[in-house]
């Protein structure tokens, strides 16, 4: 009988380390997923209409799928031609704004291929994995991807231009700890960060 209790408590004992573990595991790592991903957590909580649980299922799935990529260093040169495209982009935009975010959207999908992120064939899963590595600039890779397959007004195309570039900076650096990710920029950048021209005035002379 004696025996019979002990393995009682003991059994008692077990299932409730197990619960109440399972609920530190699920609000550790509920705060962990909010922390990692920031603004893209509260965009996935509001994809699944307000439901957190399944938000964080999503959110959970694509870091165990993708959080053991390693982004692979582009050449010098390879950066080089990068940063003259956009700012070749940039310059277009001026004249003609849709082609401008086509082409940038084309241009990040083939980056982030190059940093070793998934082939942009499937959008959703090359976004899936970037939102992992870097969760803060996604939105405008998002933005211009919308405006490069959909219908939107030159403004709307300018914003989406600019939140676009904090990615393709992030990704045109090297791996982490990069010098240049830290320092002023200086003139030699000019060449890469040719200054935005969208203004106000062209916008206003190029709207929809």
């Amino acid at each position: 009988m004696l025996t019979i209790v002990i393995i009682a408590v003991i059994v008692i004992a077990a299932v409730t380390v197990l619960i109440v573990g399972r609920g530190r595991i699920r609000d550790g790592g509920g705060r962990g997923l909010k922390h990692r991903f920031g603004p893209e957590y509260d965009r996935t909580v509001a994809d699944h209409n307000g439901d957190t649980k399944a938000a964080e299922q999503e959110l959970g799935e694509r870091v165990k799928q993708h959080g053991s990529l390693v982004e692979q260093p582009l050449s010098p040169e390879d950066r080089a031609q990068y940063r003259a495209q956009w700012a070749d982009i940039q310059e277009q935009f001026v004249d003609s704004p849709q082609k401008a975010v086509t082409a940038a959207d084309a241009l990040l999908a083939g980056l982030a291929r190059d940093r070793g992120f998934p082939d942009s064939e499937q959008f959703e899963e090359q976004i899936a994995a970037l939102s992992v590595h870097h969760a803060a600039h996604v939105h405008g890779y998002r933005s211009v991807h919308a405006a490069a397959h959909g219908q939107s007004g030159t403004e709307e195309m300018r914003e989406a231009m600019i939140e676009a570039r904090s990615l393709f900076e992030t990704l045109v650096t090297e791996q982490a700890g990069d010098f240049d990710r830290h320092r002023p920029p200086s003139p030699d950048d000019n060449q890469g960060h040719a200054p935005w021209p969208l203004t106000r005035r062209h916008a206003k002379g190029s709207s929809t």
